[in-house]
């Protein structure tokens, strides 16, 4: 028999086994896509696992002992994070990254990033990110690489005045997801003046025109970290049923004179000019709070388009530090989405709102003792922030708060791998 005859007599056996192989691709699409997501199929997943084969400095560290409070393990890593030898094998040159996302798909491999949507839950709400960095790429490649989930998107702000290797750098990370961009309109940001505001102000501009679907904005920078996974963060702002959250109080007295006296801004500092400002317009009551929020699309739409917050903007970009009290301010006018009344019955606090945790040195203090906020800082202080150690480990993951500030991988990298590893943990296995 010739071989045309024999594979003419074979073509309809083939057509089946392909048919059969269709239809079981076709299943395993409709299990993975599924609503309630079965365990048994994580396994699959196991490749996203952070393990300490993976070849990372900071494996030699017991995490679940450091999580537990173990004194004697934390003891042990403080020690390990002091040792120069340690310090150079953690950190990772700008060139790494430069170099290594040539190639894409073998640098989201190799970090491990997860590029699919982990439940349908997560993919029918996507979030919007706006992440304002200026330094320490490593601290903000961990990060990303933390949050992102394909469904979300996210803006990036570098500093004009950064590094030439940190901005290649990110612009390079940036460039191998499509859902990740650089802000179409950088700023020189000054600490404690209008541009740090501004450089939200224009990632909230192109995150609302670069996708219609996303539920709520998130604002970062380069030294924040999550508490929470992915899931979980979308479960905590499906809870809020639309509104806001974030830190909205009445102005102390010792703090007015940011709004009443204009500054300016000189040679990258800003500066008291000794002029008194006029009241804000609408007669608005001006509150405190602090820069970073969790805000519905229709607030966004509100800060971009709304003629009264318009004016407030203007009306804000002589003041000190006005990102400690712009969104706050917002947040109390009763016509925003997902606002609060102005009355002080529902001020909020950066401790019940849920969208950053901060420690602030002023607020600590020993166990029992009663005046305090917190329990201390157990790693370092910086403009009187907390710069978390693995010691504050254990706490942390037990708050309601979605974001915890400060880390840092120059202080202490491990605190940021073993709470990256719990949270990789926790988004493969619930």
């Amino acid at each position: 028999m010739s071989l045309t005859r024999k594979l003419r007599r074979l073509q309809p056996h083939l057509l089946r086994v392909t048919g059969i192989l269709v239809s079981l691709c076709m299943l395993s699409l409709l299990i993975a896509s599924s609503v309630d997501w079965d365990p048994a199929y994580r396994f699959t997943y196991s490749w996203l696992e952070y393990t300490d084969a993976d070849g990372s400095p900071e494996a030699v560290c017991n995490c679940s002992a450091i999580l537990q409070g173990d004194d004697q393990v934390l003891e042990h890593t403080k020690l390990l994070t002091f040792t120069k030898d340690f310090k150079k094998r953690v950190q990772i040159p700008d060139e790494y990254y430069i170099n290594a996302t040539q190639d894409c798909r073998k640098f989201k491999l190799s970090r491990k990033y997860i590029t699919f949507p982990l439940s349908e839950e997560e993919d029918n709400f996507p979030l919007a990110y706006s992440m304002v960095v200026h330094h320490k790429v490593q601290n903000f490649e961990r990060l990303l690489r933390a949050i992102y989930a394909p469904q979300n998107v996210y803006c990036v702000h570098v500093d004009k005045k950064a590094k030439d290797s940190v901005f290649a750098a990110i612009m390079a990370i940036t460039s191998c997801f499509p859902n990740v961009f650089m802000v179409s309109r950088p700023v020189d940001v000054v600490y404690a003046a209008w541009p740090r505001v501004q450089a939200d102000l224009n990632c909230m501009a192109d995150l609302y025109n670069a996708s219609t679907t996303w539920k709520y904005f998130i604002n970062l920078c380069g030294q924040d970290f999550p508490l929470k996974t992915n899931l979980e963060i979308v479960r905590s702002l499906r809870s809020l049923n639309g509104k806001n959250s974030m830190e909205s109080e009445q102005m102390p007295s010792g703090k007015k004179w940011r709004v009443e006296r204009a500054q300016r801004i000189v040679d990258g500092q800003i500066q008291d000019t000794g002029q008194t400002k006029s009241p804000a317009p609408f007669n608005l009551p001006i509150m405190s709070g602090n820069a970073y929020i969790v805000v519905n699309r229709g607030y966004v739409r509100s800060v971009l388009e709304d003629s009264q917050i318009l004016a407030l903007i203007e009306w804000a970009k002589d003041t000190y530090s006005p990102d400690e009290f712009l969104w706050a301010t917002i947040q109390r006018m009763p016509h925003v989405p997902g606002s609060l009344w102005p009355s002080a019955k529902y001020d909020q606090t950066d401790m019940t709102a849920i969208a950053r945790l901060v420690k602030w040195a002023w607020h600590e203090g020993s166990e029992g003792l009663l005046e305090a906020v917190y329990p201390v800082c157990h790693g370092n202080h910086v403009r009187s922030i907390c710069v978390y150690g693995v010691g504050d480990l254990q706490w942390m993951i037990g708050q309601h708060h979605l974001f915890a500030n400060k880390f840092d991988t120059d202080m202490d990298p491990i605190a940021i791998y073993c709470l990256e590893k719990y949270l990789r943990h926790k988004a493969l296995s619930s």
